[in-house]
């Protein structure tokens, strides 16, 4: 078996490989000119095909040592007063697996990508974002600290807003870019809040020495119940922004606006389980607090009722699917509820590469419906909804049309979360104008908005310095 050194070089091997690509391909667009698409192609897959390498020799090493828990430390990043940020990979069965998923999705897409953004005008950015995500999301899984799980997650949500904005000539792509960076900017605050929460109460950012160092699952965290229980609900925000979850997941649709490698290689297999890896990773800590065990099986089932039921409303495939994917995470959210990690785990694996391959193939969705109804010789299919021949007709007409909706799930979070957010930064910035107003001298400014030209109340020696706005008043008298 190799040495723990040995597998944090090939740790670090796989998650530097895609790094390196993307250093490389970005350094010779900045300062040179756009490679072919085959030289882009070939570096990045190149990487990839190294990645893969890599964590298949970490796996085969994790199997032969089914209790392993080795966390390898690779150094510093920086060190400052009584806080070091440590650069730790851990090794056990979890990490490799995951490994091992993350590089074979990324380079089976990629492969994919080169036929299908063929003549493509963003081919090189694509590919460029695509190795950026396979860093990010290799080093979330392999990260032997919260720390740097945090690095690795920002990058992975990066990347997947600046894919679903990928056609940002159109106007709908940037507008569902920006609903899935708030909903991660909202949620990661949970996960920021369960970083410093964990180094307070555990007095350590590396796993091994908050949770335990038996094999994963492990055994019960060293922690207290209320501290338990507190950062397990930070932890658990966190994933359900990632995961789309109820009632957060309003977003996972409107981020099919980016190609369908990307939607496959994000919200089919990859990034959309990111949540339910951090859950996974969490299983010691799960276990002291029964309490957060099963808010995260009523979230998961609520979420699994929600997707089932609005998916089968869709009239488009994508939206079908994203909602398909929302129902399974949901499943294995309450899974990781009722203790069962090693179902969760396998049904992630086995989801992800069924999803990948369903959404690769989502734009010949209609030629595989012309098959089936052909293959039925025009019989009239057979329904395939229980729930449809027992309740009652009118309950089901109205259940549909929710479902149709969406439960106008968007229209209340925008209504009881957008618009008092909205209303507060409002106040706030009142307030900040009258006190800036107060210091000034120039009291009567106070009630101004900035960007009203001529708006009453602004001296004229404040217009003698903007020239739009005094060419604007000549105009006018």
């Amino acid at each position: 078996m190799p040495s723990d050194l040995l597998l944090g070089q090939l740790a670090a091997l796989a998650v530097l490989s895609p790094a390196a690509a993307f250093a490389a391909l970005g350094s010779y667009l900045l300062l040179l000119r756009a490679p072919s698409e085959r030289v882009v192609s070939r570096v990045v897959l190149s990487a990839l095909s190294i990645s893969l390498a890599a964590s298949l020799a970490i796996w085969g090493s994790a199997v032969a040592a089914p209790y392993a828990f080795m966390p390898v430390a690779l150094g510093r990043w920086f060190e400052t007063g009584s806080y070091a940020f440590e650069i730790v990979v851990l090794v056990d069965r979890l990490s490799a697996t995951m490994m091992v998923l993350v590089s074979l999705i990324a380079l089976l897409v990629g492969r994919f990508s080169v036929a299908y953004l063929h003549r493509e005008a963003g081919f090189a950015r694509f590919f460029l974002l695509l190795a950026l995500f396979s860093t990010g999301m290799l080093a979330l899984v392999s990260a032997g600290t919260i720390d740097l799980l945090f690095a690795g997650w920002e990058l992975v949500g990066a990347t997947s807003v600046l894919l679903v904005a990928f056609f940002h000539e159109r106007a709908a792509p940037p507008r569902a870019a920006l609903r899935v960076y708030v909903t991660y900017r909202l949620c990661d605050v949970g996960l920021l809040g369960g970083a410093v929460l964990m180094h307070d109460v555990a007095g350590s950012a590396q796993w091994g020495e908050a949770f335990g160092a038996a094999a994963w699952p492990g055994t019960a965290a060293p922690l207290g119940p209320g501290a338990a229980t507190a950062l397990a609900l930070c932890l658990l925000l966190a994933a359900m922004g990632k995961s789309a979850q109820f009632p957060l997941g309003s977003w996972l649709p409107r981020a099919m606006e980016g190609p369908t490698p990307s939607s496959a290689l994000f919200y089919g297999a990859i990034s959309v389980h990111a949540g339910v890896y951090l859950m996974l990773r969490a299983a010691p800590l799960l276990q002291r607090t029964p309490a957060a065990s099963a808010v995260i099986a009523c979230v998961g089932a609520a979420t699994a009722l929600y997707g089932t039921l609005v998916g089968r409303a869709q009239a488009d495939v994508k939206s079908a699917l994203a909602h398909a994917t929302m129902t399974q995470v949901g499943l294995m959210f309450v899974e990781i509820g009722l203790g069962l990690y090693w179902l969760a785990l396998v049904h992630l694996f086995a989801h992800a590469c069924l999803r990948c391959l369903q959404m690769l193939r989502a734009p010949s969705a209609l030629r595989d419906a012309q098959e089936i109804r052909a293959a039925h010789a025009g019989e009239p299919l057979l329904p395939l909804g229980v729930a449809g021949r027992l309740l009652p007709a009118a309950l089901v007409r109205r259940v549909y049309w929710l479902s149709l909706e969406r439960f106008h799930l968007e229209a209340l979070q925008e209504r009881l979360i957008a618009a008092p957010l909205m209303r507060l930064g409002r106040l706030l910035d009142q307030s900040e104008r009258r006190w800036v107003a107060a210091l000034s001298g120039w009291p009567e400014r106070a009630a101004v908005d900035p960007g009203e030209e001529g708006a009453p109340g602004v001296p004229e020696r404040a217009m003698a310095f903007d020239p739009p706005a005094r060419s604007a008043k000549r105009a006018r008298s």
